[in-house]
């Protein structure tokens, strides 16, 4: 049975993790994984692969490809369900070309959709540093984590637009209203 697979890509602060979480929790069919969660999940195993890849995250880096596409598609493939999501991913041109690669390679998994949650800078900041604004190394890592984010995103939307994968939804909205249009459009979709 070939797992049907939803990306979820937003800018740090766009409430793509939550919106992801409650959907899971609400549809026993369907499966949710932070890309972070997992790779934070390896460091605090405390496994040697986990050491690794806390080098990475310490200083607010990108992992490596291998690691990161070895963690997400085993996941997939363990995941209970049939239709899994993962969010925080692709983070790079590099993760997005690898990921297509695995896809063409393995058809035990089919790419449905990639759904970027579109937020403002002002609403992704005033949310991730909320009250905590002036403090300049949180600002700091914010401002690194927004660049990373930006930097490749219009290379990333293109690919997933010519494939007719990409789905907009807007993230300035409530919680429960993200949720629904997102839950909806991934119903629609199974």
């Amino acid at each position: 049975m070939s797992k049907k697979l939803f990306l979820i890509i937003g800018a740090p602060g766009s409430g793509k993790t939550t919106d992801a979480e409650i959907i899971a929790k609400n549809n026993p069919n369907i499966s949710h994984y932070s890309t972070g969660d997992m790779l934070r999940a390896e460091v605090a195993s405390g496994s040697e692969l986990g050491r690794k890849i806390d080098q990475y995250i310490s200083k607010g880096l990108i992992v490596p490809i291998e690691i990161v596409i070895n963690t997400i598609t085993t996941a997939i493939k363990n995941a209970p369900t049939e239709v899994v999501i993962i969010d925080g991913y692709p983070r790079s041109i590099e993760q997005m070309v690898e990921l297509d690669k695995y896809l063409q390679k393995h058809t035990d998994i089919e790419l449905v959709s990639v759904i970027e949650v579109r937020v403002s800078e002002e609403t992704a900041r005033e949310r991730v540093l909320g009250r905590a604004r002036g403090e300049d190394d949180k600002e700091e890592v914010f401002n690194n984590r927004m660049k990373v984010y930006t930097e490749p995103l219009d290379a990333i939307r293109s690919f997933y637009e010519a494939k007719n994968l990409l789905h907009v939804i807007s993230g300035e909205g409530s919680v429960e209203e993200v949720v629904a249009e997102m839950q909806n459009y991934i119903q629609s979709k199974i």
